[in-house]
């Protein structure tokens, strides 16, 4: 466990205060993204700090960068997938104010009594970066060469029975 980040936070009094927080987490530690993971092994360097911009909009800017170990759906061979995110997180009161939101930002929805994770910040951010199949970069697509016989497409035909069932009559 990273010693400086907290399990839950005020985010808005980490705007008033201007809070940063940064450090490493072992990939163990976040257990919804290890089952998207070949294994647990390795680290993520993470920076969170908040603030409020010119418009007055309270937001946290989330840096983090790591090796994500993927199985490759092709070759089946372990790989590490680089990522980088550097996210801007504007903290909103109620729906109305995501339409006002300049571009570039993403909406979190926290009312005033509200404390939120940072590490589940974190987490939700990497799970959205891997990929539904994972592809180790470099490996050749796999085409199929297959045909069906007539007695495949006969069968796979809905309309088949019918016709053996008429000919049937006719004879």
């Amino acid at each position: 466990m990273s010693p400086n980040l907290p399990d839950q936070l005020d985010p808005w009094r980490m705007v008033s205060a201007q809070r940063l927080f940064e450090g490493r987490l072992e990939l163990a530690e976040l257990p919804r993204l290890a089952g998207l993971l070949a294994d647990r092994k390795g680290e993520i360097a993470y920076r969170i700090s908040f603030d409020r911009d010119a418009m007055q909009i309270a937001y946290a800017t989330l840096e983090i960068e790591a090796a994500l170990p993927l199985e490759c759906q092709r070759s089946l061979e372990s790989f590490e997938l680089p990522v980088r995110i550097d996210q801007r997180i504007a903290f909103i009161r109620d729906e109305a104010e995501e339409a006002a939101l300049p571009e570039g930002y993403e909406a979190w929805l926290v009312d005033a009594s509200d404390v939120i994770s940072p590490r589940d910040l974190i987490e939700d951010e990497l799970i959205l970066v891997v990929p539904a199949i994972p592809v180790k970069p470099g490996t050749e697509a796999m085409a199929a060469e297959w045909s069906p016989d007539e007695k495949e497409v006969a069968a796979a035909n809905p309309f088949a029975a019918l016709a053996a069932l008429r000919r049937d009559q006719k004879e």
